[in-house]
């Protein structure tokens, strides 16, 4: 994993300025422990936030900002604040912070967690302070050890530095962290599933209404922040609303920077802070430095497993929710893969739907028979062995799994790279259906079910 500047070349230092998220990172790669954490200006964000800010202040600050949730759902973080209930009576609040980064091609979260722990806890401290939440719970996929042990290191020091547990900063405010590692479900993405977790029951999504900021972990008002939105507070409160404004590119709807990257056969595969609004050519040409030698670009998702495929041609969208909604998909988390010539698409979607199958917390019919059947389907024609109608058979389910159609949005986003990949490379599927194969009605092609 490489992390550059915004120069192509590193030609560029990454600032204060210009890198809210990334400005603190060693060369090295170690982590930055709370010493130079503060001598790197860390934590002043949050002395600010409690010495000269009133908590509504701070949500109408993160609201003025623009930022929106970067794990993929881009809901604005101001607005989700301004649900949790305004009732001083209530005094038991829970801040989350989702952790559990399982999207296919996505790492952000664990950088930030394993090279700047107290970005996080700072954010969250502030966040807290906003919501007069008194316990926060990092709820961490099991498979993040490093992440695990850096940040429990982290909240320790932040203990013993009297800027976690009672009376913060001579404030009278208290605020508990813990760090929850998972069990390594990529369902507990869905904040819900993740509170149901939590809570030690089946990680299964929760019908909303009502939602976690009225009825959260273990019955009490909750919010729930993904790693990279929350490690944004500091940053806004430090500098303002309208410097934070001004990083992003002109056109972008989405304010601030973001973390993007590249993989796949590319000569420089990574993960970089960039502005909102560059475009996805400058991200593949200038920064993953296109294809090596000896490969094409076939096509690239914009942001995870989750998203829908791209041609080439449609590099030039610009990289946040409103540009990639120009061409047919989504933002998602903002990690690109890109495919090369080499690569067959009905087996890359049968690994695809394999995961995303598996993963499936089996709430609900879609989701739990209709992915098992695309794997079938998308096996058999992997096989040459398809039966005429498979691939309108896949079409329907992809409309069947839709958004809107099943209890989360596990599903949807499981079947959009589907749907993408029959649109673009149909002749790739056609291949795979065996010549003397009986016409057989869309949907009604009979499957077992774990067969």
């Amino acid at each position: 994993m490489s992390l550059t500047s915004f120069g192509p070349a590193n030609r560029i230092k990454r600032s204060a300025e210009t890198h809210p998220l990334t400005w603190r990172l060693r060369d090295d790669g170690e982590a930055v422990w709370l010493d130079e954490y503060q001598a790197k200006n860390g934590y002043a964000a949050a002395r600010k936030a409690f010495a000269d800010m009133a908590q509504d202040d701070i949500v109408q600050t993160v609201k003025d900002s623009g930022l929106k949730g970067r794990g993929g759902a881009g809901f604005p973080t101001g607005v989700k604040w301004g649900l949790m209930p305004k009732d001083e009576s209530i005094n038991i609040r829970y801040l989350l912070c989702n952790a559990d980064e399982m999207e296919p091609n996505t790492w952000k979260d664990r950088m930030l967690m394993e090279q700047l722990p107290h970005l996080l806890i700072e954010g969250m401290l502030i966040s807290a302070r906003a919501l007069k939440t008194y316990r926060g719970y990092i709820f961490l996929r099991g498979e993040y050890t490093t992440a695990a042990k850096h940040l429990n290191r982290a909240v320790e020091e932040a203990k013993a530095a009297g800027l976690l547990g009672k009376n913060i900063l001579g404030s009278g405010f208290d605020f508990e962290l813990f760090v929850h590692t998972g069990a390594g479900r990529y369902i507990c993405g869905e904040e819900t599933a993740l509170i149901n977790s939590l809570e030690g029951r089946r990680a299964n999504p929760r019908s909303k209404p009502p939602f976690p900021a009225a009825v959260g972990v273990w019955g009490k008002p909750t919010c729930v922040n993904n790693v990279e939105t929350l490690c944004n507070v500091p940053a806004i409160i430090a500098d303002g609303v309208d410097w934070y404004k001004s990083l992003a590119r002109e056109g972008s709807e989405d304010m601030g920077t973001k973390l993007m990257g590249f993989s796949g056969k590319v000569k420089n595969p990574g993960l970089w802070e960039l502005p909102f609004g560059v475009t996805g050519r400058e991200l593949f040409e200038d920064y993953a430095g296109g294809m090596r030698d000896g490969y094409k670009l076939k096509c690239w998702q914009p942001g995870g497993a989750g998203t829908g495929f791209l041609l080439p041609e449609h590099l030039d969208a610009q990289m946040y929710a409103g540009g990639i909604a120009k061409v047919g998909t989504r933002m998602g988390t903002g990690l690109a893969m890109a495919v090369d010539d080499s690569v067959n698409m009905v087996s890359l979607l049968r690994n695809m739907e394999e995961f995303f199958s598996r993963e499936s917390c089996g709430f609900c019919t879609p989701c739990r028979d209709g992915l098992p059947w695309s794997v079938k389907l998308l096996r058999a024609i992997e096989n040459g062995e398809g039966q005429a109608g498979d691939i309108e058979t896949l079409l329907g389910l992809v409309g069947f799994l839709g958004p809107g159609k099943t209890f989360c949005a596990h599903a949807p986003g499981a079947v959009e790279p589907l749907g993408s990949a029959i649109k673009y490379f149909r002749h790739e599927f056609e291949a795979g259906i065996a010549p003397t194969s009986a016409v057989v009605p869309p949907l009604a092609r009979p499957i077992v079910v774990g067969a």
